[in-house]
């Protein structure tokens, strides 16, 4: 498995983490969360010699979502969300593109996906994990053969994703972390939407006391 990680600006606020995971054998990729920069995803896809299969979003904001069109226009991927943030793609109210100053985002033609789904990527499986709370359809892409989750705006490195914005709740992603992500095993690599990767051993104490790890 080849994995990389490109942080790609999408006009304000702190970049987004997007992934390419490639299994080796048999050079099929998935992208996640392609929120901008496309031409920089596509030199690292072209520098890999990945055929890219999927384009996943964790969630229906736009600095996760943004280049998923002209990433696909030119991949022919096929793109995958949660069925359950599947509308707020084109709501602009909910995708916050104005807000962050892009013009409104509409994507169609998009898969919906439910958890325990199961995406294949040649010899690699990913299982589809609902963690709402700071979208209704967020959710989690976690791979059980290489001990790795990616986690969007659900779990960060040291604290919790934002819980104030359209259709976030403080109690679901409480939830969906402490119920569905800390109960991955502790040497699970967690791959968040922004800043650093953690483990999921050193996440654990902070659900314990429900406060931020400031380091």
């Amino acid at each position: 498995m080849i994995l990389k990680r490109i942080r790609v600006s999408v006009l304000e606020g702190q970049p987004t983490n997007c992934y390419i995971v490639q299994d080796e054998d048999s050079n099929e990729a998935l992208v996640i969360d392609p929120g901008g920069e496309v031409d920089k995803i596509m030199n690292m896809i072209d520098t890999l010699g990945a055929d890219l299969k999927y384009i996943y979003l964790t969630h229906c904001h736009a600095d996760h979502a943004y280049g998923t069109n002209d990433l696909r226009a030119r991949t022919g991927a096929k793109v995958l969300i949660h069925r359950d943030d599947y509308d707020y793609l084109n709501d602009d109210t909910v995708s916050l593109s104005t807000y962050i100053g892009l013009e409104e985002m509409h994507i169609d033609d998009v898969m919906r996906v439910d958890e325990h789904d199961k995406i294949h990527v040649g010899n690699l499986a990913f299982d589809v994990i609902h963690t709402p709370g700071h979208t209704k359809g967020g959710s989690s892409l976690y791979c059980e053969e290489v001990k790795m989750v990616f986690t969007g705006d659900a779990m960060f490195r040291g604290t919790w994703g934002r819980t104030d914005l359209p259709t976030g709740s403080l109690e679901e992603i409480m939830d969906s972390i402490m119920n569905k992500l800390l109960k991955l095993p502790d040497d699970t690599i967690v791959y968040p939407g922004h800043g650093k990767s953690t483990m999921i051993r050193e996440e654990k104490p902070i659900y314990e006391e429900l406060s931020p790890r400031i380091d």
